[in-house]
Formats: C-alpha cells, sequence, structure tokens
C-alpha cells in the first residue's frame, strides 16, 4: 500500500461522529444539521431540463478537455463577473467539481524529489488542501487565520525559509470557513512572493457567488488582470457550480488561468480518468449561461443571514461574513467541541467544532473555541436553529 496514505488525518466529520457516538439527541426536537456544507435550495429547472434533454450524449467518451462549448461558456462566464479575457482553448479546463481538482492539481505541481517539498494553506481549512499535499509527497505548512483581521489569513506569518522551499499554495477566498475575502494588497504580495519563490498558486473560489454586500468578491484573475499579469502567471484559479447553482451532485465546475500550467494538468488529467460526461457538460453550459436562478440563490441566503446572525450576535461572538455560507461564531466558556456536544444532545442541533477544521500551528488551534454554522437549510429551519441555540447558550 502507499505509505503516505497513513499520514492522512480523519475527516472532519468522521471525528464528529466518533466524538458523538454515545450521544442521543433531545427527542423533542427534530433534527436539524448545520454541520455540512451542502446546499440544499433546489437545483434550478433549467439545469434540470438540460441534463433530460441531453441523455443522447451518454452514448458517447467524452473529451477530457470537454466540448468548446463548454469551455467558451465558462470563459464567458469569466468575462461577465470579473471583466477578465480568457483563451477558452487554452486557458479554460472543465474538472469534476472542485474539489477532484483542488487534489489532483497538487499530483501534478509538486516535485516531491526536491528537499522539504511543501504546501502553505490557510488555517483553518478545507482537508483537501492538506491530504492532496500530503499525497503528493509534500509537507503541509499551515498560515493561521487573524481574528482581529476578521478572519484574514496571516501570510505575514510564514517564514521566509517556508516560502523558499513551497511549491503550491492554496488560497481561499471567500474563505471556508471564515468567510473572509482577500483584498488586492494581499494578491500583490502573494503574486510577488509566488514570483521569487517560483510556486504555483491555486485559489479556491467555490464560494464567491454567495456574498452579502453590493460588490462582489474579488476574484483571483480578476485581481491579476488588475496588477498587469495578464498571462496569468503560475496561478489556476477554480470554481464550482455546487454553490452557485446548487447542484452539488452534479460534480461540475473548472479551472482557469496560466496556459501552460493547465497543458500540464490536462496531459495528467488524460490518464486520471477525469472526463465530465456529456450530459452535465451540457447542463453545466446552461448553468454558466445563467444569472437570474444566481441571483435568486444568493438572495435566499441574504434573506437568512440577515434575520438569523443578528439573532446569534445577542448571545455569541459572531457577525456577518464577507461572504460564503458559514458562520463562524465564538462560543462562551471556550470549548468548542463541549458546545457541540452538548448542543446536539440538548437541542438536537449539528454543528461543526472550528478546532476540527485547523491543525496546531504556532502554538494555538486558531479553530479552538469557534464553531461553524452552516445556513444552507430553509429560511425557517435556520431560524429555528438560532431559536434554539439562543435558548441553549441562555441556559447554560
Amino acid at each position: 500500500m502507499n505509505p503516505l496514505l497513513g499520514k492522512l488525518h480523519p475527516y472532519p466529520f468522521e471525528r464528529l461522529r466518533e466524538l458523538t457516538r454515545g450521544i442521543t439527541p433531545n427527542p423533542a426536537y427534530k433534527p436539524i444539521g448545520l454541520g455540512i456544507g451542502e446546499p440544499k435550495h433546489a437545483t434550478p429547472e433549467l439545469i434540470k431540463r438540460a441534463l433530460t434533454e441531453n441523455l443522447a450524449g451518454l452514448a458517447s467518451y467524452p473529451a477530457t478537455a470537454g466540448e468548446p462549448k463548454l469551455r467558451e461558456a465558462c470563459a464567458a462566464w469569466v468575462q461577465r463577473r470579473y471583466g477578465v479575457t480568457l483563451d477558452a482553448a487554452t486557458q479554460v479546463l472543465p474538472v469534476i467539481g472542485s474539489r477532484e481538482a483542488l487534489f489532483s492539481l497538487a499530483q501534478t505541481v509538486i516535485d516531491p524529489s526536491k528537499p522539504g517539498a511543501t504546501v502553505v494553506c490557510p488555517n483553518p481549512f478545507y482537508q483537501i488542501y492538506e491530504g492532496a499535499a500530503l499525497l503528493a509527497g509534500a509537507q503541509p505548512h499551515y498560515a493561521n487565520s487573524d481574528p482581529a483581521r476578521n478572519f484574514a489569513v496571516d501570510w505575514a506569518s510564514v517564514p521566509a525559509e517556508v516560502w523558499a522551499r513551497t511549491q503550491l499554495l492554496y488560497v481561499c477566498s471567500p474563505g471556508n470557513p471564515t468567510g473572509a475575502v482577500m483584498p488586492l494588497a494581499e494578491w500583490k504580495t502573494l503574486f510577488e512572493l509566488s514570483d521569487k519563490h517560483g510556486f504555483v498558486i491555486a485559489s479556491d473560489e467555490c464560494y464567491s457567488e454567495i456574498y452579502f454586500r453590493d460588490e462582489p468578491p474579488l476574484g483571483s484573475l480578476e485581481a491579476a488582470t488588475q496588477l498587469g499579469r495578464r498571462d496569468f502567471r503560475n496561478l489556476v484559479a477554480l470554481t464550482s457550480l455546487s454553490k452557485r447553482s446548487n447542484v452539488p451532485g452534479m460534480r461540475s465546475g473548472f479551472v482557469a488561468g496560466d496556459a501552460a500550467l493547465l497543458k500540464q494538468f490536462l496531459l495528467y488529467r488524460t490518464y486520471h480518468g477525469s472526463a465530465m460526461s456529456p450530459v452535465v457538460q451540457a447542463a453545466s453550459i446552461a448553468a454558466w449561461s445563467d444569472e437570474a436562478h444566481v441571483v435568486d440563490n444568493r438572495n435566499l441566503y441574504r434573506t437568512k443571514f440577515a434575520q438569523v446572525t443578528p439573532l446569534l450576535a445577542g448571545v455569541m461572538d459572531v457577525a456577518l461574513p464577507d461572504a460564503g455560507f458559514y458562520l463562524w461564531a465564538g462560543v462562551s466558556g471556550g470549548d468548542d467541541v463541549a458546545f457541540a456536544l452538548e448542543l446536539l444532545a440538548q437541542y438536537n442541533v449539528a454543528v461543526l467544532p472550528g478546532s476540527l477544521l485547523a491543525r496546531e500551528a504556532g502554538g494555538v488551534n486558531p479553530g479552538a473555541g469557534r464553531i461553524r454554522m452552516a445556513l444552507v437549510a430553509g429560511v425557517d429551519e435556520c431560524l429555528e436553529a438560532a431559536q434554539r441555540i439562543v435558548s441553549f447558550i441562555q441556559s447554560r
């Protein structure tokens, strides 16, 4: 067996299942799950129609590079959303959801034969970053989020000697779980570090279309263009339809950026077996070509957050994030695991302890003392969950 498999950590939800194994939730309440970030809004009809109307595609082997019409639809969306022009033939590649691409990109770009091969990632983080690094033969380095700056990642905390051996940097903006969005000045700093040390930047942007202010979150390709980096050197942006269009089961996204990197990524993927079904490609074209359902989806989240956030803010440390569909809340007493277990037992509401989403770095676990709540269910269910949490905190 691959010995690197032994380095993988249990997934946060596996760890939570173990912690809750002996707990019987209060049967007086129906269960409400805020732990898993799985979209629950209805899938738009236009996407379902595109799926059912293109079943003839099942009779054909798909090309790994995807159909030109799909790449063109993705490039057109980037132009509308960010004002960035891409060559659909060389700078766009469809992927089977951003999770798969985040993992396989590391396998493409990491050279484990170089001493100290390192992958830098935010902390807390999406655990795929860490697993991708470990299975590529690299060591992860964790850059902690800073509560004083709305949980923005403290990139300055990464030592110069770590940057010198870094081969890949994962950025998540808007962030999971914090919701923080990176400003242009931080992108400039990271691009300069990439130029100096030669590492690749993988920008995870799957939450980009769920935001609460008038101005949408800045994207990495947009930042690069504003800074005159129109070749997107050593930059790959990754996005997905799962959150934007409520189709997590469709497994559809795309990557865009440095044409030289994507050429090698495509080579890897032809062997990896990552071709998107023609049926899913047809539905993806429909999804990327329509914004009305995205606006409706965003408004649903805005309604939920506008009602739930002030309710919880009255009893715990929580504020409206920059973007995304998570609330990142501080808990009384500081023990996030105990808080989550007691809440489940007494009020049948599941949340994710923040310490399970992070690693100890610099002597601290930056997720400790906080919980992540995914407001993915309907407005009424999220409000009921918030009211139960208020009652739970007031009763402690």
